[in-house]
């Protein structure tokens, strides 16, 4: 998975990363010791919510920028509270 080593080779730089995965990937963010993940409980290509779900994008990519903020070190995996809600495009 590329993501871990992109996020490896971000942080050598010495620039932090975090990356935001679904739950199906978790074992992996584990196994690669990536920097920061945060797990969602979202199906796959929805790590951030429904389209269209703003208020869901916001909270996810908050919750994101909290565990940048508060982890004391590398391989830091948490998951996010909510499950997947699904939206109507229009809503």
């Amino acid at each position: 998975m590329s993501v871990g080593h992109v996020g490896r080779a971000i942080e050598e730089s010495g620039i932090p990363t975090a990356t935001v995965m679904v739950r199906a990937f978790e074992h992996r963010a584990r196994e690669l010791k990536m920097p920061r993940a945060l797990i969602v409980k979202h199906p796959m290509g929805r790590p951030l919510g429904a389209a269209g779900d703003t208020t869901r994008q916001h909270e996810v990519l908050r919750a994101v920028f909290e565990l940048l903020e508060s982890a004391t070190g590398n391989g830091t995996v948490v998951e996010f509270p909510e499950s997947y809600r699904p939206r109507p495009l229009n809503a």
